[in-house]
């Protein structure tokens, strides 16, 4: 076990965390045998919240300022981490600082291993929901914020006005790093066919549908197979794990779309299609929003598409967590809500 200041005490799952957060490049089983040894002795929260605000203010006056502390006080710490890491963190270019290029590698996993310490230390033997001040983390599109995120923050502020939700945006690079992000993170939103090995709850199901500007004379009551050919695209996301399971069938179909535009939105995606002879993929939840917003059309689609599996994902590291469960929970019922609005707007 790990003793810190105050006698609170890191478990074991969560100081394995914390170490392969702040030593990257250690092999795991070199991590695991001096667990009790020789760099738990090294790792001070202390040390990490300076690195943090270094990091983040490029500065040892104004690191110094946000963390309250003395200039000679941080300036000591500074002195501690370069010996630590062999390495000046903080170079002078000029009248100014700058972060070495091993400071600015170091930057992503010294706030990752702040959040997960941050974690361990919120955490409280016996929780009460009504009680707490906990914030949860969680990653996603605007589509799964707009839905389930929505409901979720309504359920927390009338059961656990103290408990606090910070929805973070995804993209490409978080998608394929899910693993190693949700260990600081509390979950992600996001549906079946992207994210594997990680423990999830199912959410809801929901449907894809067309979009088209309402002067799009190209399209007709209905759109047909030839619409979906020929008309230039405006696509969400297009990556190796960013992409829509409607947008592979339409690959599978033997139809290569022409995309005119990318936009890592789905709320943004009317827009780009309003006034245009321009053509998109919309979710059933989403789609009263898009009327709301004029200018389009949504249509069912041409084909029998896929419909969305959408879920919520986390670490192992969470499962046993009480706070955790009960967050997952909110989610489930949010997500019962999501799909009966849904189901009453088809």
């Amino acid at each position: 076990m790990l003793q810190i200041d105050g006698g609170n005490v890191i478990r074991p799952v969560d100081t394995l965390v914390l170490l392969r957060l702040l030593f990257p490049k250690a092999p795991t089983q070199r991590i695991a045998v001096v667990t009790d040894h020789a760099l738990l002795s090294r790792l001070d929260l202390n040390l990490l919240t300076s690195l943090d605000a270094l990091i983040t203010e490029r500065s040892v006056t104004r690191a110094a300022e946000r963390l309250h502390l003395s200039q000679p006080a941080l300036s000591a710490s500074l002195a501690r981490l370069r010996n630590h890491f062999g390495d000046p963190i903080l170079a002078r270019r000029g009248n100014t600082y700058e972060l070495t290029p091993f400071a600015l590698r170091l930057a992503e996993h010294t706030t990752l291993a702040l959040d997960a310490a941050r974690r361990v230390f919120e955490s409280q033997a016996s929780w009460e929901p009504n009680e707490s001040a906990r914030e949860f983390s969680i990653y996603g599109s605007d589509y799964g914020f707009t839905t389930v995120g929505k409901v979720v923050s309504e359920l927390a502020a009338e059961r656990a006005p103290g408990v606090r939700f910070r929805f973070m945006l995804h993209n490409p690079v978080v998608v394929e790093d899910a693993a190693n992000r949700l260990r600081a993170a509390d979950g992600m939103v996001i549906p079946h066919g992207i994210l594997t090995g990680l423990p999830f709850v199912d959410l809801w199901r929901d449907d894809w549908l067309a979009v088209v500007s309402e002067t799009n004379d190209d399209v007709g009551e209905e759109v047909s197979m030839e619409n979906i050919a020929n008309l230039p695209w405006v696509m969400t996301y297009q990556s190796r794990s960013a992409f829509t399971s409607a947008e592979r069938q339409i690959q599978q179909l033997g139809i290569e779309p022409r995309v005119e535009v990318v936009v890592e939105s789905f709320q943004a995606l009317p827009h780009f299609i309003a006034g245009t002879n321009r053509i998109g993929l919309i979710q059933a939840a989403l789609a009263p929003i898009a009327r709301r917003l004029g200018g389009v059309r949504i249509l069912p689609l041409p084909f029998p598409a896929t419909p969305l599996v959408n879920a919520l994902w986390w670490h192992p590291v969470h499962n046993a967590d009480s706070e955790h469960i009960w967050m997952r929970g909110l989610f489930e019922e949010a997500a019962a809500i999501v799909a009966a609005q849904t189901e009453a707007n088809a």
